[in-house]
């Protein structure tokens, strides 16, 4: 218990941050007018960007807050602002050093500010900035995360919570895995109602492609949403097809990765132990949640498995004192004791472990797994109440012969005490929060230890050094178990990979050899992700083993995570990410959450130099209960600091991005030359005809194809007749895109798009817009257009296209895209070509295509995708106009736009 001192500084603390604080009235007059997140999985490792660009309307300068979620076991690497055509980067440094930059803005009077907070599966990134009268900032955030195999499934978790109707949102994901997709789902609560229509999914053998493009009505129209907008996550489940027991393993550039989940085992009977707290602070909700979550796992026991029960407060009760075989019988009575489960007195953890320990050693059986289970909300309060000592002897007591996993129950349990006994003991702590699905959280944890297949599990990898860990106690079925590391020898041909385990008692070994210069499935652009992976899983388990060593090995330890997590540009609990923001230097600091410890008071940021406190109660390193007044800190967990000068603003339009759109869509490029690589083609024209490329993904292929269209032309460039909409587009000689695109629905609606201006003739009314002006939009019968700076999204009907404004050599030039249509819509004109696909026959750099029955030569080209504003090169196929769109130029060109 606190003592009275410390009780009366918690409510000091408490009453100066109530003092100094004060409720602060928010300004309403924010404009988010795009909003977009970009989440890239390859061989699941996701990337995900998030970008949002928000207007301040008001005539005076005032703060704009960017607060976005995101998933507790990512890291955070990178973080931007864009204000007035400037770029501030954050910079990840050591703690200590973010710290001190952090002081001594705080000693010159600065503001301070926030990042904090540990929720269930998701932690905030706040942060704001001093926007000026009528400007504009845009904030981009990217977090990296290697998603885990649960329950035979793989979660990549997008949280959306822009509080108002968006006029431009999107969430586009690609999924890339190479053994191929065998399902996939999309739920969440931005799945529901109105925003169901606005989800397109697209599967291909190894790629899918989810795209989440609402409109402003359908952001008002679900589960989660209401005047103010939509506030609420996107949940996208997946799992990878399993054809090699050994497991799959992917080379490149120097480092490997090695996916082991092999299906091909039967399960192992197991010895499992449940050891409850029922003392007094388990009374009400959680002794009823418990209570119901047992009943239902005893239910799934398999009839080979055996099970104790054992229930302690200041003492320790068994339901049987050994271990009893899941019979009918015995699982009728086990339950009828569940029933009578009640609450009372105080918490002797170490005498019920160890009775849970001996009840195990007392029955051994052969060819089976041994799990132990503990759940609690507090701490020791009877019999050892030494942390340190319950620690030792329980370890002692197992001597590494099964896993312990703890269970902690809300807020109030000493999570630190549970994560480090657990993690000496190879299991691992999770905590259950305290909600009205406690039930469910128990039963899933216990889902996931339900079968194990394999036990002594051990690596190895003859080729690789600096290798993550490679031996586990238990391999669990619907789990994974991920091994990555470098090759020591670059140029060798060969990588075998041997798995020793044991399964029902007897050995079993798994040995493949995979070749090492097999070309990659994965794309230029992605191509670093492995060796990202290999560092951002390191940094994770020498995290964990932070509280297992001590000394010297400790020490060392650290500084490698710290090395590997500054030269990644990661924010993990050693580092702090510092922001650097445009008011006078000002500098804030970015943190991540530790989950753990009590429940943390939420710190407020506090303007100027107004004095400020913030409370934090957390656990010290021999695991005491504490509790701090902080001062000068408004972070228990890493932070932001932007030094690095700001780029030219020639090149800020490189960081305003516009998000890839899914796979139907085409994008092109100029060249100086023509060529026409047909098999009937035997040399290029005589005289240089300019051209522009075009781009065409293709479903389940790593290049997509690219063809070349003379210019200058008028092109159809897309058409639906059914809802009497169609777009055409006018290029001009040695120019880049087009100089003018046209659009024309339902008969009187007339849109002319020129590099110079943009005119919309609807009967009688007439509007004219210019480019690089503030945000204006328009809606009217069936029309929306909304033109922002150097973008312009048009919506006709159900049909909706984005037009990039480009500078190239000092000339403009307008780029198309499709970004939303029905499935059942059936669209037209060189950007409406539907799907495709293509054989490679033979050959490496130069081949034959098979495409539509017919072969093509080709060879590998570059072509610029300028659908994003930072025009990354891709590599392509380049085949012949014909060979994609079965039909020859002049089909597609028209006499007037």
């Amino acid at each position: 218990m606190m003592d009275r001192a410390a009780l009366r500084l918690i409510l000091l603390g408490v009453f100066l941050l109530s003092a100094t604080s004060g409720p602060v009235k928010k300004k309403q007059n924010v404009d988010i007018y795009s909003f977009y997140i970009n989440s890239t999985v390859t061989s699941r490792y996701a990337t995900t960007v998030i970008t949002s660009r928000v207007a301040n309307t008001l005539n005076e300068s005032q703060e704009i807050q960017f607060e976005v979620k995101i998933p507790k076991n990512a890291f955070i690497s990178k973080f931007r602002m864009v204000i007035e055509g400037k770029t501030y980067d954050g910079v990840v440094k050591e703690k200590a050093e973010a710290q001190q930059q952090y002081n001594k803005a705080v000693s010159r009077g600065q503001s301070a500010g926030l990042v904090k907070s540990v929720g269930r599966i998701l932690e905030d990134f706040k942060t704001s900035v001093a926007v000026a009268a009528l400007s504009k900032v845009t904030f981009e955030l990217t977090y990296e995360e290697l998603l885990q195999r649960r329950l035979g499934k793989y979660e990549l978790l997008i949280n959306a919570q822009p509080m108002q109707p968006v006029a431009d949102f999107k969430i586009d994901v690609h999924i890339q895995e190479k053994p191929g997709i065998s399902f996939l789902e999309v739920k969440g609560d931005l799945s529901t109602g109105d925003l169901a229509n606005a989800i397109t999914t697209t599967r291909a053998d190894k790629d899918a492609w989810v795209t989440f493009y609402p409109t402003r009505s359908q952001q008002t129209k679900c589960k989660s949403c209401g005047e103010h907008g939509m506030n609420g996550d996107l949940l996208i489940t997946y799992d990878v097809q399993r054809k090699n027991p050994k497991g799959d393993v992917m080379v490149s550039k120097g480092y490997f990765v090695h996916y082991f989940a092999p299906t091909d085992v039967p399960r192992i009977p197991k010895n499992v132990v449940f050891i409850i707290d029922h003392s007094g602070s388990m009374s009400g909700r959680k002794m009823q949640q418990t209570r119901l979550a047992l009943l239902r796992i005893l239910s799934d026991l398999d009839e080979d498995d055996h099970f104790g029960l054992i229930t302690f407060d200041s003492e320790v009760s068994f339901w049987k004192r050994e271990l009893l075989k899941a019979t009918e019988t015995n699982l009728k009575n086990a339950k009828s004791f569940v029933k009578e489960i009640r609450d009372r007195g105080a918490t002797d953890i170490n005498a019920a472990v160890l009775a849970g320990v001996e009840m195990i050693n007392r029955h051994p059986r052969e060819g089976t797994a041994s799990i132990l289970i503990l759940l609690t909300d507090g701490d020791p309060t009877s019999g050892e109440t030494n942390i340190q000592k319950i620690m030792s002897n329980v370890k002692e007591a197992i001597g590494t012969k099964f896993p312990l996993y703890c269970l902690g129950f809300g807020y109030d349990v000493n999570f630190d005490f549970l994560t480090k006994m657990s993690l000496e003991n190879s299991g691992v702590a999770r905590r259950i929060y305290e909600d009205s699905d406690a039930d469910l959280q128990l039963q899933g944890f216990y889902d996931e230890v339900a079968v194990p297949l394999l036990t002594d599990i051990q690596l190895k990898y003859p080729g690789g050094t600096n290798l993550t860990k490679t031996s586990f106690g238990l391999y669990f079925n619907g789990s994974e178990i991920v091994v990555s590391g470098q090759i020591t020898d670059n140029s060798v041909e060969s990588f075998t990979t041997e798995v020793i385990a044991v399964s029902k008692g007897r050995n079993v070994t798994y040995q493949d050899t995979i070749m090492a210069k097999d070309p990659s499935d994965v794309p230029p652009e992605n191509e670093d992700f492995m060796q990202r992976l290999w560092a951002y899983l390191t940094v994770k388990q020498l995290l964990e083993r932070q509280v297992l060593l001590k000394g010297q090995e400790k020490e060392d330890e650290k500084k490698e995570a710290l090395k590997l997590s500054l030269k990644y540009q990661f924010v993990t609990p050693l580092t702090s990410m510092v922001v650097t923001k445009p008011q006078e230097g000002e500098v804030e600091i970015a943190d991540k959450p530790k989950e753990g410890g009590r429940e943390h008071f939420d710190a407020v940021a506090v303007p100027d130099a107004a004095p400020y406190m913030s409370l934090d109660v957390a656990l010290d390193e021999e695991m005491d209960q504490e509790v701090l007044l902080e001062t000068e800190t408004l972070f228990d967990v890493p932070l932001i600091s932007l030094e690095t000068p700001p780029i030219e603003e020639s090149d800020a339009a490189m960081y305003s991005t516009f998000e890839e759109v899914f796979d139907s869509d085409i994008i092109f490029d100029v060249l100086p030359t023509y060529s026409s690589p047909s098999m009937q083609t035997t040399s290029p024209p005589a005289v240089q005809v300019h051209s522009s490329r075009f781009l065409q993904p293709v479903v389940g292929q790593s290049k997509p194809l690219c063809f070349d269209v003379p210019v200058p032309h008028k092109l159809r460039l897309l058409q639906d007749s059914a809802s009497e909409f169609s777009m055409n587009g006018e290029s001009l000689s040695e120019q880049n895109g087009f100089h003018q695109i046209a659009f024309h629905y339902k008969m009187n609606h007339l849109l002319i798009v020129s590099t110079k201006s943009i005119s919309y003739r609807n009967g009688q009314d007439n509007a004219e817009f210019l480019w690089g002006q503030e945000k204006t939009q328009l809606d009217t019968d069936g029309v929306s257009l909304v033109v922002l700076e150097n973008e312009m999204n048009v919506t006709m009907g159900n049909i909706g296209v984005v037009i990039l404004s480009h500078k190239k050599d000092g000339v403009m030039f307008l780029w198309p895209a499709i970004w939303e249509y029905p499935k059942d819509v059936s669209l037209t004109g060189i950007l409406g070509k539907g799907d495709i696909s293509y054989e490679e026959t033979k050959g490496s750099q130069t081949l034959t295509l098979k495409i539509n029955n017919k072969e093509w030569k080709t060879s590998l080209e570059t072509v610029s995708d300028y659908r994003l504003h930072s025009t990354p090169v891709r590599e392509c196929w380049l085949v012949p106009f014909q060979a994609v769109m079965e039909a020859e130029i002049a089909d597609f060109t028209v006499t007037r736009l």
